[in-house]
């Protein structure tokens, strides 16, 4: 098995399709979109490659440490992740091609008027060791 992250993006992606910012749709719409994610995390659950999903509010910072003594610094001069990303999911495949193959089909989840979004979404691996070979 192999761990995928999908990225769900605010900004930064081609655009979608259907590309019609959440904050225009109607509430019917966003319950509809919600509704599908959760049935499609709820299918994954019971083929066990389901791991974990989670949207993410608006407000965020970016800190760092900033010497001994000192106070973390807060934002600086960059774009910042609560401006690109609104949430992600999670999985546990066989394959690339299983992980593809479920990033497509969640990138039909409804839209504005009810028609799929066909969003891009950031499919991304989990670093893993390098397999070593001995002879």
């Amino acid at each position: 098995m192999a761990k995928y992250l999908l990225l769900k993006h605010y900004r930064g992606a081609p655009a979608a399709v259907n590309d019609v910012p959440m904050d225009r749709w109607t509430h019917e719409e966003i319950s509809a979109h919600v509704k599908y994610m959760n049935d499609f995390a709820d299918r994954l659950k019971e083929t066990g490659e389901f791991v974990d999903a989670q949207a993410l509010a608006p407000e965020g910072t970016f800190v760092r440490y900033d010497g001994e003594g000192r106070p973390p610094v807060t934002d600086g001069p960059f774009a910042e992740t609560k401006d690109l990303i609104a949430g992600w999911m999670l999985i546990d495949v066989d394959s690339y091609e299983r992980a593809v193959d479920l990033a497509g089909e969640l990138s039909a989840a409804p839209g504005a008027k009810g028609e799929p979004i066909h969003e891009w979404l950031e499919l991304r691996p989990f670093l893993t060791e390098p397999s070593t070979v001995t002879e």
